[in-house]
């Protein structure tokens, strides 16, 4: 049987249940929780909220996700998998040199707080409200991503081109800065995105002490 939150209850199984519902219905879910999440909390969201703001029924939206606690964790987990992948990427187009590397992981980053702005706050806000089953496993991919960071500085102090006497500080701090951009850049202001990458790996290339 499906489960529900407080804010609602989840249709029975068998005769009653919803039909498979057609079209965006997924995505249309997804978006609304991403607008009400950020705009009202986690605590002050209902699944009736969610549902009213996707246009669709409590039945539909049970159909997806039997409850807000499943859909938050759905939805951070989406977000970090997104990140990982991207990182990935970015990784595999840099080469092998340290500093080419940090340059497109920190790039990578920055694009990220700013084009999934709302997501990585959401990410960041919302994660000591997810239950201990859920923060336990979606912890797993935070750590998958804290050590590309940790694997890459430690590359560059062992082949000399990064002379930081404490890569694990140098990496908080890095980690840190990036993903603060999430809460204070505004598109369309004083800074362009190719414009706050760039200060972003010069920085980057300071904290650990990068030397041409």
């Amino acid at each position: 049987m499906g489960h529900a939150d407080a804010m609602g209850t989840a249709p029975a199984e068998g005769a009653g249940a919803p039909a498979v519902p057609r079209g965006g219905g997924l995505d249309a879910i997804t978006a609304a929780a991403r607008e009400i999440f950020a705009e009202r909390g986690y605590h002050g969201t209902s699944i009736r909220d969610i549902a009213k703001r996707a246009g669709l029924s409590l039945s539909a939206l049970y159909y997806w996700h039997p409850s807000k606690q499943h859909l938050l964790a759905a939805l951070v987990e989406e977000i970090t998998h997104d990140y990982f992948q991207r990182c990935d990427r970015a990784l595999h187009e840099a080469g092998e040199d340290p500093a080419d590397r940090l340059r497109a992981l920190v790039r990578v980053t920055v694009e990220y707080r700013v084009g999934r702005r709302i997501e990585s706050n959401i990410a960041t806000l919302e994660w000591r409200n997810l239950e201990p089953e859920n923060r336990d496993r979606l912890a797993g991919l935070r750590r998958s991503a804290t050590q590309l960071w940790a694997d890459l500085i430690a590359d560059g102090v062992r082949r000399g081109e990064f002379h930081c006497p404490h890569p694990d500080d140098a990496r908080r701090a890095i980690v840190a800065a990036c993903n603060a951009i999430a809460q204070w850049y505004e598109p369309g202001g004083d800074i362009s995105l190719p414009e706050l990458a760039e200060r972003y790996t010069q920085i980057a290339l300071r904290i650990v002490d990068h030397r041409e």
